[in-house]
C-alpha cells in the first residue's frame, strides 16, 4: 500500500468557497454499489429516502471555537490558533496552539489580547505553544466568542480572513458542546427541517462529542500509509446513547454515521461481538483498506483531499476502485469538494444486501 495510490486529480475551481444555501440544497453523490449503476446523482433532501425506519443517524454535537486569537508580546504582534485542550480546571485553561510567529515566544512570556485576556506560554515545541489562560471555562468561551476568529481550513480563501458570516455557515445546526477547531462538516448540510423529516421516518437520532482537531487537515507525507501518525481527538460516547445504539442495532437497525467524526468514535468503541461501549477519552483511529468495520453501516461525509487519511478512510469504507470512481464521476459532475462543498451518502462494502435493496427501492422510484 502507497500512499500515492489515493491520488486523484481535482480542480482547483472545485473546491467551494462558500456553503449551498439553504444547506440542504447541495449536492448528495450516493455511492450504493460498484460503478456505473452503483453511483447515483441526488440532493442532501433526498437523504431521508435512504433511511429506514428503525436505522439510527449519529451525530456529532461538538461547536467550533472561534479560536484565532491576536495579540502582543511587548511591542510584537503575535497571531495563535488553538487547536488542542490540555487541561481544564475552574481556574486555568491549557491549550496547545499554533503560533505566528512562533520565535518570538519563549517559556515565561505572556501574551496579551483585548478586554483583560491573557496567556502564559508554558512550553513550545516548533510552531507549537503550550498556552496557560488563568481564567474559568465560562469566561475563557466568552472571551473567544468576543474575540477570536473561526479556524476555516486552508483550502478556505479568505484573504482578509473569515467574515461574520461564516460563524453560521461553519457551525452545524445541533452544535451543543464548545471544543472544536474543525467543524464535522458532513452535519453542515441538515436543518432543523430535515432532520426533522429523518425522524419522522422512524430513524432514531443519537448524539456523540468529537472534538475535532486542527491534525484532521495535516497531510499523509509518509510513502507508506500506514507509517503515518495519526492525530488524536477528544471524544465521549455516553451510556445512555451506547444502550440506544445497542437497542438499534439488536433490532436490526442500521447505524448510519453523519460524518467520519462520528465514525471513528463508533469504531473505537465497538467490540468484535459489535458492542458499543460507553466511554470517553481520546482516540487515534487511523482506517486503512483492510479495516473491519464493526458498527457503522452507512456513512454520510464531504469529499475529501487527495491523498488524505480521510480519503483513505472512506477507501476503506466503500471500497478503493468505488471511490475512485465515484470521485471522478463527481469531479466530471462538477460537484463541489470539501468543507463547504456537496456531500455522499456510501454504503459499507460488504453491506451488499443492503445494497441490492437499496438500488432496487431507488429503481422502483424512478419508474414511478
Amino acid at each position: 500500500m502507497k500512499t500515492d495510490d489515493f491520488d486523484f486529480t481535482l480542480p482547483d475551481d472545485l473546491i467551494a468557497q462558500r456553503p449551498a444555501e439553504p444547506r440542504d440544497s447541495a449536492r448528495l453523490l450516493g455511492v450504493l454499489g460498484p460503478a456505473p449503476d452503483g453511483i447515483q446523482d441526488k440532493t442532501v433532501r433526498d437523504l431521508p429516502s435512504l433511511f429506514r425506519p428503525g436505522d439510527a443517524l449519529v451525530i456529532n454535537n461538538t461547536k467550533v471555537i472561534p479560536s484565532r486569537l491576536f495579540g502582543r508580546r511587548g511591542d510584537a504582534r503575535v497571531e495563535v490558533t488553538l487547536h488542542k485542550q490540555a487541561a481544564s480546571t475552574p481556574t486555568e485553561q491549557k491549550w496547545w496552539a499554533f503560533a505566528r510567529p512562533a520565535k518570538r515566544l519563549r517559556p515565561g512570556d505572556v501574551v496579551d489580547f483585548a478586554d483583560g485576556l491573557a496567556a502564559r506560554v508554558e512550553d513550545r515545541v516548533g510552531a507549537e505553544v503550550l498556552l496557560d489562560f488563568k481564567t474559568d471555562p465560562a469566561s475563557f468561551f466568552h472571551a473567544l466568542d468576543a474575540q477570536g476568529a473561526m479556524p476555516l481550513p486552508p483550502y478556505i480563501d479568505r484573504k482578509e480572513g473569515p467574515r461574520e458570516e461564516d460563524r453560521d455557515h461553519y457551525q452545524t445546526v445541533f452544535a451543543a458542546r464548545p471544543g472544536a477547531v474543525a467543524a464535522p462538516t458532513a452535519s453542515l448540510h441538515f436543518t432543523d427541517a430535515l432532520l426533522k423529516e429523518i425522524e419522522e421516518k422512524g430513524v432514531e437520532r443519537v448524539e456523540t462529542t468529537l472534538h475535532v482537531g486542527a491534525g484532521t487537515f495535516l497531510p499523509v507525507k509518509t510513502e507508506d500509509p500506514r507509517d503515518h501518525m495519526m492525530h488524536g481527538e477528544w471524544f465521549e460516547m455516553t451510556p445512555e446513547a451506547a444502550a440506544r445504539l445497542n437497542d438499534v442495532r439488536a433490532k436490526g437497525g442500521r447505524i448510519i454515521a453523519a460524518g467520519t467524526t462520528a465514525m471513528r468514535v463508533l469504531e473505537s468503541i465497538t467490540d468484535e461481538d459489535g458492542t458499543i461501549r460507553a466511554e470517553t477519552g481520546e482516540t487515534h483511529l487511523f482506517i486503512l483498506p483492510g479495516y473491519r468495520f464493526r458498527a457503522v453501516d452507512a456513512l454520510i461525509t464531504n469529499f475529501h483531499l487527495p491523498k488524505s487519511t480521510l480519503f483513505m478512510l472512506v477507501c476503506a469504507f466503500a471500497g478503493t476502485e468505488t471511490m475512485k470512481a465515484a470521485y471522478a464521476h463527481a469531479v466530471a459532475e462538477r460537484y463541489r469538494f470539501f468543507s463547504y462543498g456537496d456531500g455522499s451518502f456510501l454504503l459499507r462494502e460488504d453491506r451488499r444486501e443492503d445494497r441490492r435493496e437499496d438500488l432496487s427501492e431507488d429503481r422502483r422510484e424512478d419508474s414511478q
